[in-house]
């Protein structure tokens, strides 16, 4: 069990949202670097970045803080939102990023992700509600099933799936572990679960079906329900 510490970028700050309105968004730094630095000195051998601007613009808006966290920290970096083109992965990448997420456009051209998925670390982004896809920073949701979205990807040399259910994400209320056992099966992809992780129960019970791969943690480590550094420590 991997454990992906979470970052989300807003205007250059750190945040966390609630079911993913950005409206929601709850300032924890300034300076997001000193988290990424935090998380590596726990024991954190990856993190996971979400530009939440450049989700919604459909390009990376945050860049200055991103390159400041390559510069910063030597985790491997893991970065979603508005990523839709192959020049904008060869760029990320060209800073130093180890793996791209591909959500929205996975959806609208699935055959594209796995073009991209061939020659460079790309993870599958699929977020849901109801079960259904959402997209464009979850503010639409498509008539595709999650599953089916997952099933798309199945031998197409995507390195990882992460699956969010958005209804609670954010909401410290337990992870979907049922959910993240569908997109599993479904995809046969090493499978990160997010949204709602609340304790080390959350963890435990997704450690238990010995079928989900990692875990992305936000909230529950910014408002102190979940003991991070014990976390670390359990698994390594």
């Amino acid at each position: 069990m991997t454990l992906y510490p979470a970052i989300d970028l807003k205007d250059g700050k750190a945040v966390r949202l609630t079911k993913g309105l950005m409206d929601s968004a709850k300032i924890y730094s300034d300076e997001p670097w000193s988290l990424v630095k935090t998380f590596e000195e726990m024991g954190a051998e990856w993190v996971h970045l979400v530009d939440l601007n450049g989700a919604f613009a459909g390009e990376p808006k945050n860049l200055e803080q991103i390159i400041k966290i390559r510069e910063n920290c030597n985790v491997k970096l893991e970065l979603g939102g508005g990523i839709r083109d192959e020049e904008t992965i060869k760029k990320m990448l060209a800073i130093g990023i180890d793996r791209i997420i591909l959500g929205s456009i996975a959806v609208k051209d699935p055959q594209f992700v796995k073009d991209m998925a061939s020659k460079y670390p790309i993870a599958v982004g699929i977020d849901a509600i109801d079960g259904y896809v959402a997209v464009e920073g979850w503010g639409e949701v498509s008539t595709m099933k999650a599953t089916d979205l997952a099933r798309e990807f199945a031998n197409a040399g995507v390195e990882a799936i992460i699956c969010t259910d958005v209804g609670r994400d954010g909401t410290l209320s337990g992870v979907n572990v049922e959910f993240t056992l569908d997109i599993a099966r479904a995809s046969g992809i090493s499978t990160i679960a997010s949204g709602g992780v609340k304790d080390e129960g959350d963890i435990e019970a997704l450690i238990a079906t010995q079928e989900i791969d990692g875990v992305i943690i936000g909230k529950a480590y910014y408002e102190g329900t979940l003991d991070l550094p014990k976390m670390f420590k359990l698994i390594n």
